[in-house]
């Protein structure tokens, strides 16, 4: 899955949030368009933030429809037409085999708060 999910990264996702994970430069700042450049996928960012269900979500539908805010304009495209669950799944688990130890930790304790919020 790891493999899969370093091919389809390489292929559809490093252009824009770097071969590293290290994101476009000043990626908190709004460009000239009014869009956000795209975000690192490492410890840096803010992508281990959010559970596995929100991330899923976002690169499925891409942020304005995920976020439920309709006139948020994004370069991110919404990946549900191209790449399957599955394909989602294996990038996400690239991203994050990629992460420190610790940050892997924090997200995984994320994860589990937010089941037990579902749960409720």
């Amino acid at each position: 899955m790891l493999k899969q999910g370093a091919l389809i990264y390489q292929a559809r996702c490093a252009s824009c949030h770097g071969v590293k994970l290290e994101g476009q430069a000043n990626w908190r700042e709004r460009g000239p368009d009014g869009r956000l450049p795209a975000p690192p996928h490492d410890e840096t960012g803010h992508t281990w933030h959010h559970p596995d269900d929100v991330l899923i979500q976002l690169t499925k539908e891409g942020v304005a429809k995920a976020a439920g805010l309709p006139d948020y304009v994004s370069n991110m495209p919404a990946f549900g037409d191209s790449l399957s669950d599955a394909d989602i799944v294996a990038v996400l688990s690239w991203i994050k085999s990629q992460w420190p130890s610790e940050i892997r930790a924090q997200h995984d304790e994320l994860n589990r708060q937010a089941s037990q919020r579902s749960q409720r």
